[in-house]
């Protein structure tokens, strides 16, 4: 018996998965005491399944935690060490500007003051040559002078972060051993173990806010285990981090800053599960819940990678506009829209909805938990496609009245309105936030997104997503059995994964292979300790994949490409030279001829055996039922109410067809079916959404 929890911003979903099948339970999230709303939700699905805590055999979470702390600076008191004249990095950043015209732009905040942030004299160069040794005493007196505190307070954490390091890691292995001397019960962590990579800025970040998120989730996830154990649950706990696969929690302890979008990740796990299923080589993943909503592309049954993210953009969620991450994470595009996202109007007079979100505290206003705002799960009650005998959470009663009230107060009364008209603005401004999203992530990865199928999950995305992929232009998508759960299911799906990464520089043209499989040799060695660590199993079988990030020279950014090879010999530069050009083509469309190729970064992914797939055979016809319980809902296709059936997707059977206009209602979502759509049951339990119609507005 498994169990799967993931904290997200308004909601706390729990899966429990057994021979006898899967039970779930969403509940609302405990900003205060997060993990109060997962023994809550434990509690109802053990009752569900009629078992008890000490029948379950693993635990594996994601929490929106790390995040949060880093978006509301609400992390540890970090003191950052770094090599004497690059103090400022990581106020300075780089050259970049994501607003090149604003002459009044503010840039982020770093997460450590400058009077936290201190230096030594020392230097090692880009090849990792000491150029200027390490002083004994000069440390010694810095550790001293930490250990007096501030006066906020005594430091509760502790980050270095040296210049390369990424090549040789001596002056921060010792500087730590010194600092830990005297601050022994205070967390230290240092760059060439959170983030080994070059560029700096990215790297200092990094370690930073892996050193300010460590006192908090540790005292988190450390009162998670403690509470499990006391229920009686012996079981071990895992945690799903931003690359896609699972940690120990003694990792996460050491590494918190690889679970920041680790809900997310889940999310992609279960859309690529979908994907290999019913054999689908390009699947664009789209999980909505209360907070957020988050886009990413699924090709040949694997989401797509990077070894750097933003995360807590400031301005828009304009790229540039938040703190680099320097860690290996599922890409995805993440924007504030979600059922608890705040509708507002601007000065210009227009509908905009997030990036503020009304969470779980007070809630959208028809939740009756004291919120005002107009939210976009209030804009779907007042269209019809929530209501309250199908909404079946126990402790939220729907009140049309409120939303109505929020919608006319806030948009109506501005815009002169009804609270109807005020709603179908709140959506169709939602739905295009999340179609702009989707175009540019596809576009910045020359993709053409109408040619994906979409995997619809979270609570809000099976109401949003057939009007979303109108405007996307695409005609087929899959809402799987427990969709208002998604994320959570997928933990259940993830592998035990660890991906190692070095930075190292060279030109293809003189690269010493020698060195090159030495050190990929080193980093399979750190990956694969790490998993079978976790898994407790040293005769466990392991997938290893090895990845060269690459460029033309010149070029601000790289590209990453496959190595099939465990070992090099002759011939391997050309080799690497041919898929970096297919892999640039796929991007780029073309080549650049005669300009060198740099290697910048290398890394290896260790992985347990994911098993086997049961595919399943899509069905595209279907006998049509007929229902007799109907409902006024806003059909955007039609441009008006219209009398659409509802139907209760538990008294479904396979191959059974539900034409739109349709509401399919089920315990944790409701999925809608406009005019001009069908949906089909397949043999798994998925619904199958079609566009039936031609000529239909792509708007």
């Amino acid at each position: 018996m498994r169990i799967g929890s993931d904290i997200g911003g308004t909601f706390t979903d729990v899966v429990l998965e057994n021979t006898s099948g899967m039970f779930s339970a969403k509940v609302l999230t405990d900003n205060k005491e997060p993990e109060k709303g997962v023994f809550e939700g434990i509690r109802q699905v053990l009752l569900e399944a009629q078992t008890n805590w000490t029948d379950i055999d693993t635990f594996i979470h994601g929490t929106t935690l790390a995040t949060n702390a880093l978006i509301g600076r609400t992390g540890a008191l970090t003191a950052f060490i770094t090599t004497e004249g690059f103090r400022d990095v990581v106020e300075m950043r780089t050259e970049s500007r994501f607003e090149q015209y604003d002459l009044n732009i503010i840039l982020p905040a770093p997460l450590v003051e400058r009077k936290d942030r201190h230096v030594i004299k020392e230097r090692i160069d880009a090849n990792g040559v000491v150029i200027v040794p390490f002083d004994e005493d000069e440390a010694t007196q810095l550790a001293e002078r930490l250990a007096t505190g501030t006066p906020e307070g005594p430091y509760e954490a502790v980050a270095i972060g040296l210049l390369h390091a990424y090549r040789n890691d001596i002056h921060e292995q010792r500087l730590r051993e010194v600092i830990a001397r005297y601050l022994p019960n205070t967390p230290i962590s240092i760059s060439s173990d959170v983030a080994p990579q070059m560029r700096e800025f990215e790297r200092f970040n990094t370690v930073c806010a892996n050193a300010y998120l460590q006192p908090l989730m540790a005292g988190y996830l450390r009162r998670l285990e403690s509470g499990l154990q006391t229920s009686g649950a012996s079981c071990p706990v895992y945690l799903i981090h931003s690359g896609g696969g699972l940690l120990s929690l003694d990792n996460a302890v050491r590494f918190p800053i690889r679970l920041v979008e680790s809900g997310p990740a889940g999310g992609a796990i279960f859309s690529a599960h979908l994907a290999e299923r019913y054999n689908l080589d390009t699947v664009l993943s789209y999980d909505m819940g209360g907070t957020t909503a988050k886009i990413c592309l699924i090709e040949n049954g694997t989401p797509k990678t990077a070894n750097t993210f933003e995360v807590a953009r400031t301005h828009r969620f304009a790229k540039g506009s938040g703190m680099p991450i320097s860690i290996p994470v599922i890409e995805m595009i993440e924007i504030g829209a979600g059922g608890g996202s705040i509708a507002s109007v601007d000065a210009l007079g227009q509908i905009r909805v997030g990036p503020r979100s009304a969470g779980s505290e007070p809630g959208p206003a028809c939740y009756q938990l004291g919120g005002t705002k107009p939210t976009v799960s209030d804009a779907d009650l007042t269209l019809g496609r929530l209501a309250s005998d199908t909404f079946r959470a126990n402790t939220i009663q729907l009140s049309p009245e409120a939303a109505n009230k929020a919608l006319l107060d806030d948009i109506g009364s501005r815009l002169n309105l009804s609270a109807e008209a005020g709603a179908i603005g709140v959506t169709e401004v939602v739905d295009e936030n999340m179609a702009n999203a989707a175009r540019a992530h596809a576009i910045e990865n020359g993709k053409d997104v109408g040619a994906f199928t979409m995997v619809a999950f979270g609570g809000a995305a099976p109401l949003h997503a057939a009007r979303l992929s109108e405007k996307l232009n695409i005609r087929q998508i899959l809402i799987p059995p427990g969709a208002g759960v998604g994320s959570a299911i997928g933990f259940l799906r993830a592998p035990f994964t660890y991906e190692a990464i070095r930075s190292h520089y060279a030109e293809l043209d003189n690269l010493d292979w020698n060195v090159v499989d030495r050190m990929l040799k080193t980093l399979e060695t750190e990956a694969t300790s790490f998993v079978l660590n976790a898994v407790r199993n040293s005769s466990e079988h392991l997938e290893i994949e090895r990845t060269a990030f690459m460029r033309y020279s010149g070029q601000g950014w790289e590209i990453p490409v496959k190595l099939e090879d465990h070992s090099f010999e002759t011939g391997a530069s050309d080799d690497l030279i041919q898929r970096f050009q297919t892999t640039y083509t796929e991007l780029f469309g073309r080549v650049i001829e005669g300009v060198r190729i740099e290697v910048l970064s290398w890394t290896v992914k260790v992985s347990t055996l994911r098993p086997a797939v049961r595919y399943v055979s899509q069905i595209k016809s279907g006998n049509e039922i007929l229902v007799n319980q109907y409902r006024q809902i806003y059909d955007s296709a039609i441009g008006d109410f219209v009398k659409a059936v509802v139907v209760e997707r538990d008294i479904l059977n396979p191959r059974d067809l539900v034409r739109g206009p349709a509401l399919i209602v089920e315990s944790q979502t409701s999925v809608w079916v406009p005019s001009g759509y069908e949906a089909i049951l397949q043999l798994d339990g998925c619904l199958l959404l079609s566009a039936i119609a031609s000529g239909r507005s792509r708007l």
